[in-house]
């Protein structure tokens, strides 16, 4: 392939995948505001009609500013690559620094970062302090989000830095099958992270606290025996110190599991239905989903870097990109921009994928507790986080990690 050629597939596939991802959020969009007026017969006597209506005008004020930002990052995108950014950025740090060496590479991928940071920036902002506040959500103040960047910042630093210099030392030093010592570092560098986690990282953004003595623990204690789980405790997370929304989920490995709720969650639920949201989460464990994700993110990570070590003996590929410079800080670059807009069209199967598993944990929460009262805490948390009962069709399958919230509910009740 020629440089010239690559650059016109990729120019046309980021156009495609651009023009195909609005379409589908215009789809999403119509469709919701088309069924706004009338709640959906199965939640009538749920969730009253203004809840409803605000879950539309929720979904659809999310969408507008999710389609700038798209049109946005699709246009920093071609700038960066064929319009040169990239390498307009390597050369920026190569007066300073060993063009190729180490450090190099470092600064080179840390000004990447940056440039990206910025230009989602606004929108996060946004988000935030518009989107969420206009619909009741945003509970963070600007002190705590501006001390949230720093925090991610510094976690950011102190963590990828060390990370970009062991990958950058492999990939010169160990030969041309570097992408096997690369691919082991990576997948054992992943699993440290999910153990060190819950107990190391989790609490520098929020305070957890033992869940309090009572019924609800007992209720708690009592089906994590009936399951045969043990974790290290169960916590209570202060989410409402930055959003309204509720959620509870799991978190480490081994000895360092958790489970933890947020405190919105436990606020809004009864334990009835708290227990039946914990018993989904459960079935998620004991069905070994984690462990499924974790081994395709082996194999397609294994995949990639393989991939990555050939592309490297490219000059179509850098060339075509908008790189002169070569070499494995720029070839890190490339793949991590370009890949995405390659691998979008599988979206849809890992959507299917994990629809399936949410089904499956749904089945497993169903015979561990009592199938009505998770239905009662589903659409207590559609109703109290605005999430649309009418999603368009198409949108749903391609994107949607959790079934259609009428598809997940009478199955449920079929239970």
């Amino acid at each position: 392939m020629t440089a010239s050629g690559f650059s016109t597939l990729f120019l046309l596939v980021v156009a495609l995948t651009l023009g195909l991802r609005l379409w589908l959020s215009f789809r999403q969009s119509r469709h919701v505001s088309k069924h706004r007026a009338a709640v959906p017969a199965a939640f009538a006597d749920r969730i009253p009609l203004d809840a409803h209506q605000k879950a539309a005008d929720y979904t659809c004020a999310r969408l507008g500013v999710g389609g700038i930002e798209l049109i946005v990052e699709t246009a920093f995108l071609v700038t960066l690559t064929l319009g040169g950014g990239l390498q307009w950025l390597y050369d920026l740090a190569s007066p300073y620094l060993q063009a190729g060496g180490i450090w190099h590479g470092i600064a080179f991928l840390s000004l990447i970062s940056i440039a990206s940071f910025s230009v989602g920036l606004p929108f996060s902002v946004w988000r935030t302090f518009v989107t969420e506040a206009r619909f009741g959500f945003n509970k963070t103040s600007p002190a705590t989000f501006v001390s949230d960047l720093i925090k991610g910042v510094l976690v950011a630093a102190i963590v990828g830095i060390p990370l970009i210099a062991v990958v950058l030392w492999m990939m010169q030093r160990t030969g041309p099958n570097w992408w096997v010592w690369v691919w082991a570092f990576w997948l054992g560098f992943n699993l440290l992270v999910m153990v060190l986690y819950p107990i190391v990282i989790a609490p520098i953004f929020n305070k957890f606290v033992p869940l309090e003595d009572g019924s609800l623990k007992q209720r708690i204690e009592a089906l994590l025996v009936r399951c045969g789980f043990r974790s290290s405790g169960l916590f209570v997370m202060d989410g409402s110190k930055r959003s309204a929304h509720g959620n509870a989920y799991f978190t480490g490995l081994g000895a360092a599991k958790r489970i933890v709720f947020f405190d919105t969650l436990i606020e809004k639920l009864a334990p009835e239905e708290v227990e039946a949201v914990l018993a989904h989460e459960l079935g998620h464990f004991k069905l070994r989903h984690l462990w499924q994700r974790v081994g395709v993110m082996a194999l397609m990570s294994l995949a990639i870097l393989a991939l990555l070590g050939w592309l490297m003996g490219q000059a179509w590929f850098f060339n075509g990109l908008g790189m002169q410079a070569t070499g494995e800080a720029p070839a890190l670059a490339l793949v991590m921009f370009a890949l995405p807009v390659f691998t979008f069209p599988l979206t849809p199967l890992t959507s299917l994928w994990s629809r399936r598993h949410e089904f499956q944990a749904d089945a497993y929460a169903a015979h561990h507790a009592r199938a009505e009262d998770l239905v009662s805490a589903l659409v207590k948390l559609y109703r109290d986080n605005a999430g649309t009962l009418t999603p368009d069709p198409l949108y749903s399958a391609f994107y949607d990690s959790h079934p259609p919230a009428p598809i997940r509910v009478a199955r449920l009740r079929a239970a």
